[in-house]
């Protein structure tokens, strides 16, 4: 139902935070280590959501990366994995850490997920072994790789690059890709926009 809410973070108690957007405040479920990575009180931000509908539930659940959607959807789709379960997978491991696991069955890897136990796991494991097989691991490899070896001044330049890509309608994924390729140490905000927009305009 909602693919993204785009809002000023309003607060945030426990595991839930409440998003602001044109008088509304929309509540979504979002893990401690997840709401981290979504910017502070205050800000202007752009949370990916599941809509979770069930006769007995329905619950708002939300992502800082399309990435991190993606994966949570995926792991909806294996017998026995509900969505406390994928959201926890998610906020322990980033989506390239869950790929490898899952294809090299490092099924170790996948229980220091709190809750999740050996036979989930290795559930897991055979369920979306084929479906991970075209998994682009390498890209968003390269993309932390780079993140940590910017200064703070660089991350929170590409991250405003990335931000003015997604309001402007480019997904968050292609948003991502386009700045860690364009940012340059010294670089304005404004030029790595453009060049960004240039870019994915080819």
């Amino acid at each position: 139902m909602y693919a993204y809410i785009k809002g000023t973070f309003e607060s945030a108690r426990g595991e839930n935070i409440i998003v602001e957007n044109n008088g509304i405040g929309y509540k979504i479920y979002m893990p401690l280590l997840l709401q981290g990575r979504i910017g502070h009180i205050g800000d202007t931000v752009c949370v990916y959501t599941y809509h979770y509908v069930r006769e007995d539930m329905i619950a708002l659940y939300g992502f800082p990366e399309l990435e991190d959607q993606d994966m949570f959807e995926l792991l909806l789709t294996v017998s026995g994995i509900g969505p406390k379960i994928a959201i926890s997978v998610v906020e322990i491991l980033r989506p390239s850490e869950l790929a490898m696991a899952v294809l090299s069955g490092d099924v170790k890897k996948l229980c220091t997920v709190k809750g999740l136990g050996k036979k989930s796991a290795e559930r897991i494991v055979l369920e979306l072994k084929d479906k991970l097989k075209g998994f682009e691991m390498g890209e968003v490899e390269k993309q932390e790789e780079m993140a940590s070896s910017i200064s703070a001044s660089g991350k929170s330049e590409v991250e405003d690059c990335i931000s003015a890509l997604v309001v402007l309608g480019y997904p968050a994924s292609e948003a991502s890709k386009a700045a860690f390729k364009v940012y340059e140490d010294g670089k304005s905000v404004e030029k790595m926009i453009r060049e960004a927009l240039q870019m994915l305009a080819k």
